[in-house]
């Protein structure tokens, strides 16, 4: 077992890995333009199809883009661009008010609930007592949006 996690920590193993994936982005770019070295805006696209590469090897699901070519022509024009964007980030309107709701509304309600018992608590509960229970709520919402923050 020891030896798996060395081998998936390893440094070697890592730069064989990136190595790899590079070596074979790069190489698609090649084939397809015929040239040696990448443009600015081929740089952008392969960094995405690298870190796409990487999200694949890592554990659990992976989802590639859906296709989005609505009229099956081989080209995306600007009403097929907008519906991909939109099924894209469907959920991402949910994600972020959730952690607002979580953020504005929840922490200090859970701050303000608890600054009670929080007073009992040896050697910090004389703190909490001083504190104004405003600026308790801020500071507990404050940690509340440094920890969500950290593990984004």
């Amino acid at each position: 077992m020891g030896q798996v996690f060395h081998k998936l920590r390893g440094k070697q193993w890592r730069q064989k890995q990136v190595q790899a994936i590079c070596d074979r982005v790069f190489d698609r770019f090649k084939l397809q333009t015929g040239r040696a070295n990448l443009t600015f805006e081929e740089l952008y696209i392969a960094v995405l199809l690298v870190y796409n590469d990487i999200n694949k090897r890592l554990p659990g699901p992976h989802f590639d883009p859906p296709d989005c070519d609505i009229n099956m022509d081989g080209e995306i024009d600007r009403e097929e661009f907008v519906k991909f964007i939109e099924l894209l980030t469907s959920d991402t309107f949910a994600v972020v008010s959730q952690g607002l709701i979580i953020s504005l509304i929840v922490a200090p309600t859970v701050a303000i609930a608890t600054k009670k018992a929080t007073e009992g608590v040896p050697g910090v509960g004389r703190v909490v007592q001083k504190l104004p229970t405003s600026v308790y709520a801020s500071l507990v919402t404050l940690a509340v949006v440094w920890l969500n923050s950290d593990t984004s």
